[in-house]
């Protein structure tokens, strides 16, 4: 277990640190490139060291382009997760990580888009003064030499030209402005806050990826961005010439006479992203297609608190513990699809998930099926499955609110598996603890505790699992009925043997009691809630771990549904 983590680690550390590798890398050749390279030297007399901020985060912003479509290729990530699942469990899971690094990468395209938009705007003002210039400098001259023909170095050929002008009347002033407006849409549209709350808002301004692909592919077309031909370096090379261009005389004879020629950086920023683009253009088609195949809804169950479980079937469908699918129900909206932790174990004939009423769309959906069974179209499984919780022999699983469902899965596999005498199951005793902000949201799974708690005393094995219900938010009616019937064999607010305990947990008793309890064991902590709740966790695992290898260890395992 602890190799695991340690693979874990350092595979996402190695994967970041490639990254961050080829970020730099390509920043610090491209800028001591335009910094030095002797093609550029008239366009730096102008420009100066803006040349090379712009040109350097431009070449950052195509490589981190062409990634960001990749991570959000669920079927590619399905695929290879399944052909290499000969490699070891814990690189199959970095898999799962494609929405942290998807993040990573946004928020790289977001610095540099402001380095080369910053730089830009030095780039316009330095093309203006030059052109505005009457004092003979060698910005000057260069920025005059559309006058003299068809070769021009500076693209601004007027003194009344504004960077307003340029922006909107431009191809890569007009491209840039609305890759920029994109992406800051994009960006803001994606925090915790707005996905949770108002979904169809994150889900439809992220559509805007489409114009910010279409944009970058056009924004480098025009070449306002130049520099000396290869043939008039070779005829007039700058290091030899360039002081003639600003003291010329009228018959000039020797070999530096003739003006230097200048062409163009060429567009490549679809040379970048053309992959990216193809592959992800295959991964709508293919989801178009697994969309069509038919999904039966076999059972739909109201559950209190507005959560709504649907049990389907589809043909071919095969599932894992800990696993995803996204739903679609044509009669709400045709686009949006929504993800959802299912709730059913593989041991069962059909897969389930429960929906709790939580923005338009949730509300919408809830509604349309208590009026009747609409279509539902289903995408996936995705993701790796949590089969880790079946390799330890004492297990510490712990859900914060809606993360709870994953483990409905996880807790019926298991007792399937102990049903079934599965010799691949490890596992002698499960520590379940729920934290839960109101009593509605305990409804849906009570009932699968309720059942999984008469099975095990019927089977003879009620001491497999113990759980504990924190209740975070409680008033004062809930505090009266329970001082009533204190004394009764289940409880006030679950009906369960196991009684609700009102407030947090005190992780340090609860470590200790297992740590007390299974003396030599080995002790896996599962978590699917908040970062705060990793961090107190995984302070307890190190705190109560013994450094005795033949005594108890704890080994946290933050799942990433």
């Amino acid at each position: 277990a602890m190799g695991n983590w340690l693979v874990n680690h350092w595979f996402s550390a190695a994967v970041l640190a490639a990254w961050l590798g080829i970020n730099i890398f390509l920043f610090t050749y491209y800028f001591l490139f335009f910094d030095r390279d002797e093609r550029y030297f008239y366009t730096r007399a102008i420009l100066g060291s803006a040349l090379a901020w712009a040109r350097a985060s431009a070449k950052c912003l195509n490589f981190n382009s062409m990634l960001i479509l990749l991570p959000v290729c669920r079927n590619l990530l399905s695929f290879l997760r399944g052909t290499c699942s000969c490699c070891r469990r814990t690189l199959r899971k970095q898999l799962d990580h494609n929405l942290t690094f998807h993040k990573l990468v946004a928020y790289a395209l977001a610095l540099l888009t402001a380095v080369h938009t910053i730089a830009h705007l030095f780039n316009l003002e330095r093309y203006n003064q030059s052109q505005q210039a009457t004092d003979g400098s060698l910005p000057a001259v260069l920025s005059k030499m559309h006058l003299q023909g068809s070769e021009w170095l500076n693209p601004i050929h007027s003194n009344q030209t504004t960077v307003e002008y340029v922006a909107f009347t431009t191809i890569p002033g007009l491209t840039g402005v609305i890759i920029t407006l994109a992406l800051i849409l994009m960006v803001t549209s994606s925090t915790e806050f707005i996905r949770r709350n108002y979904f169809e808002l994150f889900w439809y301004t992220h559509h805007l990826f489409l114009v910010y692909f279409a944009g970058l592919v056009i924004h480098g077309i025009a070449g306002l961005v130049r520099g000396q031909t290869e043939q008039s370096m070779a005829e007039v090379h700058p290091y030899d010439c360039a002081e003639y261009l600003t003291q010329r005389e009228q018959n000039c004879t020797h070999s530096c006479c003739k003006d230097p020629e200048f062409g163009s950086i060429p567009a490549e920023s679809w040379k970048w992203v053309l992959a990216p683009i193809i592959l992800y253009v295959f991964e709508r088609l293919l989801r178009v297609w697994r969309a069509q195949q038919k999904v039966v809804v076999k059972k739909v169950v109201m559950h209190p608190a507005r959560v709504l479980e649907l049990q389907m079937q589809k043909k071919g469908f095969c599932m894992e513990v800990g696993q995803y699918i996204f739903v679609n129900c044509p009669a709400i909206s045709a686009l949006e699809w929504h993800p959802f932790t299912l709730t059913s174990a593989p041991e069962e004939d059909f897969f389930s998930i429960h929906i709790r009423a939580a923005g338009d769309w949730t509300e919408r959906l809830i509604d349309t099926f208590q009026l009747g069974t609409p279509r539902v179209e289903v995408d996936g499984p995705f993701g790796t499955a949590s089969e880790d919780v079946f390799q330890y022999e004492v297990a510490m699983l712990v859900g914060a609110g809606i993360g709870v469902t994953p483990f409905a899965s996880i807790l019926k596999s298991i007792w399937y598996k102990f049903q079934q005498g599965d010799q691949t199951l490890k596992t002698k005793k499960i520590y379940f603890y729920w934290l839960c902000r109101d009593t509605g949201a305990f409804a849906w799974f009570n009932d699968l505790l309720a059942s999984l708690e008469q099975k095990m005393a019927e089977s003879g094995k009620a001491d497999f699992l113990t759980y504990r219900l924190f209740l975070t938010g409680w008033d004062t009616s809930i505090a009266n009925n329970v001082a009533l019937h204190f004394d009764t064999a289940t409880d006030t607010v679950t009906g369960l043997r196991h009684k609700t305990i009102f407030g947090r947990p005190m992780w340090n008793t609860e470590f200790a009691a297992v740590a007390a309890a299974h003396p030599r064991s080995v002790v896996g902590v599962f978590l699917c809630g908040p970062e705060a709740l990793a961090k107190s966790l995984q302070k307890s695992c190190h705190q109560h771990s013994s450094l005795d290898p033949r005594k108890v260890k704890f080994y946290f395992n933050k799942e990433n549904f």
